[in-house]
């Protein structure tokens, strides 16, 4: 729940620089979110391979703008959601949405000049959020005030020369209380290589998320796990290429035996297309996917 709680606001987190002799530089710089460590990895391995047939459409109508999202079900119908974000009076509504269930999705926000950030999530749940910010010091905390069933927090820290350090904890207020979630992790940017580590003391797990950027077309990653029960699992491994006129490139492959590949380019004047498509190693289970964002 602290994920869905953490909008990523006024928050710059890689600066990739290429120095005089053609060398890539990147460092992180200011606060960042311990859910967004290795998040450059994470989103190379996980954004843009889709399976679902969607088309989006924002208009701006003054300050208010309003968003459609169709969607095509498994049975061939198309189902919609209507949204909508502005602010008045120094509070922002992020997300005001209607969903074709009936359903409703309320964000709203308010910051402050002295780095804090509260902010209401309503959906299915209800959760109040604070992130505060300040220098190289990022903190969030997220209260469930729909069931008070849980509280989660995390902090991060940037300690320099590209280093980061932080954990985030989850305490049950109800049925199991306590600690029910606790990680620890770290990262850090070097040249053209970002690596992410993340420790899970109860799973006995630790997580590691790879960037490397070969040049300003080419960058690669990949997600691997290492426990006691399996020193090495390679979750996935894969690449992006920016081809010009044509957009970018992607490839990965996964612990599954699932090869997918997508492509993500401009078609017309702010109008985006993604196309994605995945088949098992063994020739099966062959899916596609079709989004239109204008």
């Amino acid at each position: 729940m602290e994920e869905s709680c953490q909008e990523r606001h006024n928050t710059f987190r890689i600066l990739t620089l290429v120095d005089q002799a053609g060398q890539f530089i990147t460092t992180f710089t200011m606060a960042t979110k311990f859910s967004d460590i290795g998040k450059g990895a994470k989103d190379l391995l996980n954004d843009d391979y889709t399976s679902k047939i969607s088309l989006k459409c924002k208009k701006a109508a003054g300050p208010v703008a309003v968003t459609i999202e169709t969607e095509q079900g498994s049975g061939g119908a198309l189902s919609s959601k209507v949204g909508t974000k502005f602010s008045a009076y120094g509070l922002s509504f992020d997300k005001a949405q209607m969903k074709a269930d009936g359903g409703m999705v309320l964000e709203t926000s308010m910051a402050h000049s002295s780095g804090i950030k509260v902010a209401f999530k309503g959906n299915k749940g209800a959760d109040v959020c604070v992130d505060y910010k300040s220098g190289n010091i990022y903190a969030t905390g997220v209260l469930d005030v729909k069931d008070m069933s849980k509280f989660s927090t995390s902090a991060c820290l940037g300690v320099g020369s590209g280093v980061l350090v932080g954990g985030n904890m989850t305490y049950g207020l109800s049925g199991k209380t306590g600690v029910t979630g606790l990680n620890v992790g770290g990262a850090y940017a070097s040249g053209p290589l970002s690596a992410a580590l993340n420790i899970a003391p109860k799973a006995s797990s630790v997580n590691i998320n790879l960037l490397y950027k070969v040049n300003s077309d080419l960058s690669i990653a990949s997600s691997t796990s290492h426990s006691k029960d399996k020193a090495l699992d390679v979750l996935a491994v894969g690449g992006a290429y920016k081809v010009p006129s044509v957009g970018t490139l992607k490839a990965k492959i996964g612990s599954n035996g699932i090869l997918s590949a997508a492509v993500v380019g401009e078609v017309a004047p702010k109008v985006t297309l993604t196309g994605s498509a995945s088949i098992s190693t063994s020739g099966e289970n062959f899916k596609y996917g079709l989004g239109i964002v204008m």
